[in-house]
Order: C-alpha cells, then structure tokens, then sequence
C-alpha cells in the first residue's frame, strides 16, 4: 500500500458537503469508465478513482475538489456487494468502471436526494478501514480511502430433509457402495515450522537522562516517549505472544550505539524506536510520521558493526575481499524493505487513531536504524509544541489507543510473515 497519506481529524467540523457529480473518465487499472457532464461548479468534483493491492486486500482512492463523507448501507449491501451512501447530488449522475483484485467493478448512481457509491466484489470480502486524506505538499485533491479486505466464505447452511415417505420392500433399492476413505496423511498438512516460539521486540524511548528530548512549558520527550514504551510493553505482552526488551526502563542515559547494539543482541524481530517531535515556535503544525533508514543512511551501517561481524569473516575466508560486502548488501537490503513493510502497515493503524503528517512514511539516517540486520522504524508520536497533540500524548487513554494501534501493525506484519511461509 502507499504510505504517503494523511488521515483527517474524526470528528472535525466543515461546511455541508456539496452536490456531488463524476468530471473524468477512469484510465489505467480503472478500466475505461463512464462518467456523465460534468455539474456546476458549486457541485463536489470527482477528479480521479485509483486501485491499488491485490486479491487480499485492495485499495480504493477517490480524487476529490473538497471534503467527502460516505455512510455505510447494510440493507442494500449483500454477500458481494457493499453499498455506501455518499452526498447529494444536484442532477441525476451515473459513473462506473472496472476495479482491481477484490473489486470486481464500481458504479456511481444518483439524483438530487443522493448518491450510492456500489462496489461489485470478486468473492466474499468487508471494509476495513475508511478515511479522508487532507490535501498535502505536491498534493491539491482531497482523497476518500476505502481499503477492502477478503473475508471468510461462509459456511453452508445444513438444512434436515425431510423423513423418506415409506414404500413397498419390494420398490426399495439398495445404495450403491461406498468405498473405504483414503485417510488423509500427515504430511499433507504439516506445520509450518517458526524460528522461535515468541518473536522479540525492542521498544526504545527516546532519550533519558540528563537528555530530555523535546520540551514544552509542561512536558519533556523522554517522560512521553517512556510512559508510551510502558504502555505499548504491556499490550504486547498481554496475551504471551511477544517477548519485549526495552532499551530503558526508567529515566536514564543510554547512548545511541548502546540501543542499537541491545537489538542485535536480543535477537529482535522488529526495533521500535519511540519519539515526539517538536516545530519550535509553531503550534500549528502537529500529526504522527514513521521513519525507515534512507539511502544515504546505508552508507553509515558499518558503524554499528564490529570486528566479530559474521560479515567481515566472511570477506577475510573468500579469495574475493568483497564477499563479506556483498553478504552484508544482500543482508541489508532484505533488513529495510521488511522496515517498510512494516512502515506501511502503522502508517494504516495509526492513522486511524491520530492525525498523521502529509507523507507520512519517511526516511533519515538516524543511528538507531543503522542495524543490518534488524528490521527498525522511528515512530514520531505527534508533536510537542501542538497542544492538541500533547495532550493526546499524555493522556493515559490515548496513549492506550496508539498503543493498540502499533500492537495491530505488529500482528498484521508477523501474520504476514507467516502467510509467506506457508506458501
């Protein structure tokens, strides 16, 4: 999925959204739709319709001039077929296309007292999550986000027939023969085997210590960033599935090196480094983001690493000295797209419980990340000189809410861990 988008405040008041009518033909994964003239100008436009995902979960994202709200109709929804109530519109409008993956096709159909957004599916599937995207540098059009994910066919309903109607012996005839079962094997359904029973995970609070990060008249980054690793430490360990190492566990110092090191030696599946960022003087500016290792980070990997390095034995057995190079590239590489993998997937859980920056998924070169071997986000938790946003990060409540969220990007990146295993 695209990791460059930014989920609008729930709840946030705007004027009464306008009549709505299509103003282009669909082109690319679309599939060539139709859309009717276009509306007056004082109408809500859609610019554009794109997919994006594939026949486990797709994407829907509708181009708008402006803000859009849709409600969800369950009595017009069926197995196949999900129905959402969308504005009014100002004079009868049609539009439809071909979709992608889980969306067999879309059709728009409407009048002056509304408009019905119908989204044919390929097989039995649900939204799981939709939201409004505000417009972003480089980006002028609002954008609705409906993502659809496969759902479990339905068991058939065993319906008792009816007593057979008694008949003469003499017109009974006997069943044919049903031979012997063939048992089913072991082999034909063997477990998958895990690297370890429990994945570890290791939770960093920025900074500590005589290093309290970002500040506010009422807060310091490093009280934040550790109430939230404490929180994020006990929903993870709730249910035994997770072993969590926290880098501190109190107000301490611990430098940069030392973190990144604690990783590697625990073995961790995943590192999570946790902060709050702070735009100085500016109250207005305010939304989480997730940071991945940039390319000019890469160049910096050898600093974490040591003479011991299982990489730089390897160069010194090989007749090549570039081997251990090659080995550690290879490494590396695997390491960061498993790191964006997982961006994606807490840009999506977070955004649905916070503000999130516009492109939301970034990268930098920050020492924490630099481990080859261990797959590393930064999670910028909102910002300290917003008001808005430090009181959703000190609020105990909250705090569980964002912590819930990263819990879910966690699962959902270890199941699919599992789902590629198995194949």
């Amino acid at each position: 999925m695209a990791t460059d988008w930014v989920s609008a405040r729930r709840g946030r008041g705007r004027a009464a959204l306008m009549a709505l009518a299509f103003a282009c033909a669909l082109a690319g994964s679309t599939g060539g739709a139709r859309a009717a003239p276009p509306a007056p100008s004082a109408s809500l436009d859609i610019v554009g319709v794109r997919f994006g995902g594939d026949d486990a979960r797709t994407r829907m994202v509708i181009d708008l001039d402006r803000a859009m709200s849709a409600t969800p109709a369950p009595a017009e929804s069926a197995a196949r077929r999900i129905v959402l109530i969308l504005p009014p519109v100002a004079s009868a409008a049609a539009a439809d296309g071909a979709g992608r993956g889980l969306i067999r096709a879309w059709s728009v159909r409407g009048d002056a007292a509304g408009a019905r957004l119908t989204l044919d599916l390929a097989g039995h599937a649900r939204i799981v999550h939709r939201f409004l995207i505000t417009p972003s540098e480089g980006v002028a059009n609002w954008r609705y986000v409906i993502d659809v994910e496969g759902a479990p066919t339905p068991a058939p309903q065993i319906v008792a027939a009816p007593p057979p109607a008694p008949v003469a012996i003499a017109e009974r005839r006997r069943a044919p023969r049903v031979g012997p079962v063939e048992p089913v094997r072991a082999t034909q359904v063997a477990a998958v085997p895990l690297r370890r029973g429990r994945k570890v995970i290791v939770i960093d609070p920025g900074h500590g210590g005589h290093d309290p990060g970002a500040q506010s008249a009422d807060a310091n980054e490093k009280d934040i960033t550790l109430a939230a690793a404490r929180a994020l430490k006990e929903r993870l360990e709730r249910d035994g599935r997770y072993k969590v190492v926290m880098t501190r566990a109190g107000d301490v110092f611990v430098p940069l090196e030392s973190r990144v090191q604690i990783a590697r030696r625990a073995g961790a599946d995943l590192f999570i480094s946790l902060h709050a960022d702070s735009a100085g003087l500016d109250p207005m500016t305010h939304g989480a983001s997730v940071y991945t290792l940039s390319d000019h980070g890469e160049t910096r990997v050898t600093e974490v690493l040591g003479a011991h390095e299982w990489f730089t034995r390897a160069a010194t057995r090989g007749a090549d000295p570039a081997v251990g190079q090659i080995l550690l590239d290879l490494t590396q590489r695997g390491t960061l797209n498993r790191s964006a993998l997982f961006a994606g997937l807490l840009v999506d859980r977070i955004g649905e419980t916070t503000d999130l920056l516009p492109n939301t998924h970034r990268d930098a070169g920050y020492y924490v990340l630099l481990a080859p071997d261990v797959p590393a986000v930064l999670i910028e938790m909102g910002f300290i000189s917003s008001p808005l946003d430090e009181a959703r990060l000190t609020d105990p409540i909250q705090r569980g809410k964002l912590a819930d969220a990263i819990a879910g990007a966690i699962d959902a990146y270890f199941a699919g861990q599992t789902e590629l295993a198995a194949r």
